[in-house]
């Protein structure tokens, strides 16, 4: 095979489902940042271009003002002729520059547009604070003629500053109304300033947009996070109650096989055959039971039965049930009622029992279990004490783990009766017993007493 070909092979690998979970995360959360990425920026440009918009007409409505001012100023003499002597003497045309330009009498009857070269210039300030190029003030000036309205466009002056044209339209005294325009004036208004702000407020606000895109994305990654939690739990308790099933039946499975091709070269009784065979296909039986009841407590799907139940007439009988084997298990129980699921709590209860009469003693030797039920007014405890080895100091962190027990063996029994005990609210503690062995203390809420008989 090719490297080519390998390569095409691995990248077309399918993904394990815990990968597709997170994949699926990433691209929620790169929507999550993207909608509001789209949604921040047509706010952003809707609010910049406001504040472009705001200070143009805000200095247009100034400028305006300025002018008409000015018009008020202008007269005309008795042939028609323009007469700036009074605006001249009484306002100041050099700041704000103040131009004067006229349309010539055979430029007004004639019916065309009237191109800036046309207009005369009547008016202009010899030493204004804003020099303007002499086209760019015809430009505006014809815009207002023409559009018989005052009108106004963005320029620069002859050193490159920004600034705006105002031109405002004027007519003849008792002039038609069909008249066109006598000339117009034109004034000019630095934006340095207001350009500046602009910018300011542009550089801010994309900022601003870029740190709450960035907010939203964490947003959105922490929440999508929440959203696949249950599916990645979900996808781990799948994939360790599969390892858990292959683990603990792999060495059943493996010693049937053996016992099937013993029996089959006849190399030993079939009585014995047979009955090896029933114990190992109950003990993958009671494996498979655990590992079924390990996988609801853990997903949640087991709801608990609860009802009041008499704990030491539980533990009485299902101590008298247990195959004791030549071991001696004695029971110390008080009258004591808790509110439980009675088939979590016999199977935790017995899974303590069973783990003490198979670690709790040593080789050779029968094991002496102790199984004390005790009201302690709040709670109730179930405490099985044995008199073996004790548990090494080495495998006490991690007890309750499933594959783990006191002689380090694997198991589920003390794990199920773990998630038992903190399903009903309550504990399992591990600890030394009175004659150096293991005690384990299965800690239940008390409820209510039933009635007296009679």
């Amino acid at each position: 095979m090719t490297g080519a070909v390998r390569g095409r092979f691995r990248r077309s690998r399918p993904l394990t489902p815990t990968a597709r979970v997170r994949r699926l995360r990433r691209r929620i959360t790169l929507l999550f940042a993207l909608t509001s990425a789209v949604g921040l920026v047509a706010m952003a440009a809707w609010a910049v271009r406001g504040d472009d918009v705001r200070w143009r007409d805000q200095l247009d409505r100034t400028m305006s003002a300025d002018t008409n001012w000015a018009l008020g100023l202008l007269e005309t003499d008795e042939d028609g002729r323009l007469d700036a002597g009074v605006l001249l003497d009484t306002a100041g045309t050099a700041c704000p520059p103040l131009h004067l330009l006229s349309v010539p009498p055979d430029a007004a009857r004639d019916a065309r547009r009237i191109a800036p070269a046309d207009l005369a210039v009547e008016h202009a300030p010899r030493t204004p604070c804003l020099t303007v190029d002499g086209p760019a003030v015809r430009r505006a000036a014809a815009a207002a003629v023409n559009a018989d309205e005052e009108r106004s466009l963005d320029g620069r002056t002859t050193t490159g500053e920004a600034v705006r044209l105002f031109a405002l339209p004027f007519y003849a005294p008792e002039a038609e109304e069909d008249a066109r325009p006598q000339g117009a004036l034109v004034t000019v208004a630095g934006t340095a300033a207001q350009q500046a702000d602009h910018r300011r407020l542009a550089w801010r606000v994309t900022g601003g947009c870029a740190l709450l895109v960035g907010l939203s994305a964490l947003v959105g990654h922490l929440l999508s996070g929440r959203a696949v939690r249950p599916a990645l739990e979900a996808l781990d308790r799948q994939e360790s109650f599969l390892a858990d099933a292959a683990h603990d039946l792999r060495t059943p499975a493996a010693s049937l096989r053996t016992l099937a091709e013993t029996a089959l070269r006849g190399d030993t009784d079939s009585t014995d055959v047979h009955r090896r065979t029933l114990r190992l296909a109950e003990g993958m039986g009671a494996l498979a039971d655990g590992l079924l009841t390990r996988a609801r407590l853990m997903s949640g799907t087991a709801v608990l039965a609860v009802e009041p139940l008499r704990l030491d007439q539980l533990v009485e009988a299902l101590v008298q049930d247990a195959p004791a084997e030549g071991h001696r298990v004695s029971v110390e129980a008080r009258e004591a009622v808790v509110v439980a699921d009675p088939d979590l709590v016999r199977r935790a209860v017995a899974n303590l029992v069973g783990n003490a009469l198979v670690h709790g003693h040593a080789p050779g030797a029968p094991a002496e279990v102790v199984v004390v039920v005790a009201d302690e007014g709040a709670s109730t405890t179930v405490t099985v004490e044995d008199a073996g080895p004790g548990l090494p100091p080495e495998v006490a962190g991690a007890l309750f783990d499933r594959f783990r027990s006191g002689s380090r063996s694997t198991g589920l029994g003390l794990s199920i009766a773990s998630w038992v005990a903190h399903a009903h609210g309550g504990s399992l503690t591990a600890g030394p017993g009175r004659h150096g062995g293991a005690r384990f203390v299965l800690r239940l809420p008390s409820g209510d007493r039933p009635p007296a008989d009679g």
